[in-house]
């Protein structure tokens, strides 16, 4: 017997059309100016005493419905089919859970790893493990399809050996080319956790995007004007416009885990494989985008957006008075070079937020009630936190007048056969290698993981940033 409701519904469908074929066939009468025939009554007046019935059935549905709720009991599944089976005792697979951000990600990290590199492999793993309608499972199924596993794998090194593959066809392929599933997943993760992800998230406006190898202005000096009196001559302006490029550079991370490790079935091992890779890049991105004593390397790292800004000492003891002489003191800069029709942002480390956020007046309410150590807004300006901010630094930027390119992407590479210099300022490279104390991640049973990051970025004009130094906000030393 089919389920109430859906016996309901028929039969409603079918009295609606009852009902409009009476309704054309009193119109029909009423165009012609005529009563209806006898035809035109036996099909009226049936159709009349068929709605009749269907009201009748519909009032016993439905109070055979209500019955059956109060009689309902929960059963298994997620749909009808899977409910239905319940009943007759039979055993019900959950649905795929709902799991972090990033979770997905590590999870098709660790087939790979317990896989070996090979892509066959990792998708069986994958299937067992997480099930056949998971991103991770889905994902690897669609790169073995495109033989993926078959794409060069590039940067570990293998003894002295230049550059070049260290695992015969079966490197993982770069994640960049598969756009959903749990690749975005971990680009979804990552992202929000840097300070440049913040940008353009809720009240924090975003940065200029624009394309890598692009030629950009930068304005380096103003042009002005003059009021000039009947005859007199008028005076010369100069301005400089600089043109520059973002190309594209790379920052990376290689992370070494244990096929012990990898193989373990626990939620923990997941989450611990997305947090390794993710911190390592975080922290770099972060420290390299923020801190002004980073004057970046030419076609490896770019400077900080605070580097060679204007750097102003911070007042007094970091009482709520002196905190808005502060933030006064960076707008202003912004004012005096004609940029205040723009928002700031203020970029600052916790232990600086947090001791704004204490901060009371002599009623025992908070001066500044909408900042705490995950950021927020102070004065009207929003505040984005990371501990990348060196101590006792608070930068205030215009996000409109920094130029950033981002392939919007990432790469991962996994191999088990390579041999790595286990160092966090290794020596070798692909120009002039040299003889180093390496370990094979093959005769330790681990596996190697490179994440790779795309992206580049520069002030627009040179007073975009400035910074404070020495602040203590709260009384507190921010650590």
């Amino acid at each position: 017997m089919k389920d109430y409701a859906e016996q309901i519904a028929a039969f409603e469908t079918k009295r609606a059309g009852l009902v409009a074929a009476n309704e054309a066939i009193m119109e029909k009468a009423a165009e012609e100016g005529a009563t209806l025939d006898a035809e035109q009554k036996e099909t009226f007046d049936g159709n009349e005493a068929d709605v009749k019935e269907i009201d009748d059935h519909l009032k016993r549905l439905k109070s055979l419905q209500a019955s059956a709720a109060e009689k309902a009991v929960p059963v298994n599944g997620e749909n009808s089919k899977n409910g239905s089976a319940s009943r007759d005792g039979k055993i019900i697979v959950k649905g795929q859970e709902k799991l972090e951000p990033g979770i997905e990600f590590a999870r098709l990290v660790k087939a790979l790893g317990m896989a070996q590199g090979d892509m066959s492999r990792a998708v069986r793993i994958a299937n067992d493990r997480y099930g056949e309608d998971s991103n991770a499972a889905g994902t690897l199924k669609r790169l073995d399809l495109r033989g993926s596993n078959k794409l060069q794998f590039e940067g570990f090194e293998k003894n002295n050996v230049v550059a070049g593959s260290t695992i015969s066809g079966t490197a993982m392929a770069d994640l960049v080319l598969d756009e959903g599933g749990a690749f975005s997943d971990f680009a979804n993760f990552l992202r929000p956790q840097t300070v440049l992800g913040k940008f353009g998230q809720g009240n924090i406006p975003a940065l200029r995007r624009v394309p890598f190898r692009t030629a950009l202005g930068v304005q380096t000096l103003a042009g002005g004007g003059a009021w000039v009196g009947e005859g007199k001559p008028k005076p010369l302006t100069a301005f400089n416009v600089d043109k520059t490029f973002l190309e594209p550079l790379k920052c990376a991370n290689i992370v070494v885990l244990t096929e012990e490790l990898l193989a373990g079935a626990s939620y923990s091992a997941e989450t611990l494989v997305r947090d390794e890779m993710t911190n390592a890049l975080v922290a770099l991105i972060d420290d390299s985008f923020i801190d002004p004593t980073n004057a970046g390397s030419a076609n490896i790292e770019p400077a900080s957006i605070a580097y060679g800004a204007i750097s102003i000492a911070a007042s007094g003891s970091g009482d709520a008075d002196d905190i808005r002489l502060d933030i006064r003191n960076l707008l202003q800069v912004f004012v005096n070079n004609n940029m205040d029709g723009q928002t700031p942002v203020l970029v600052m480390r916790t232990g600086t937020a947090l001791g704004a956020s204490f901060s009371i007046n002599a009623l025992g309410q908070a001066e500044f009630p909408n900042i705490s150590m995950s950021g927020g807004n102070i004065m009207n300006i929003p505040v984005v936190t990371s501990q990348a901010v060196p101590s006792g630094v608070v930068v205030a930027v215009l996000p409109s007048e920094i130029y950033y390119a981002d392939d919007g992407g990432f790469m991962v590479d996994v191999s088990r056969e390579a041999s790595l210099q286990m160092l966090d300022n290794p020596t070798n490279d692909t120009v002039t290698p040299t003889a180093t104390s390496m370990v094979s991640l093959w005769q330790t049973n681990s596996v190697g993981f490179r994440c790779e990051r795309i992206l580049n970025w520069a002030r627009r004009r040179s007073n975009a940033a400035v910074y404070l130094t020495g602040a203590a906000w709260g009384g507190a030393t921010n650590t």
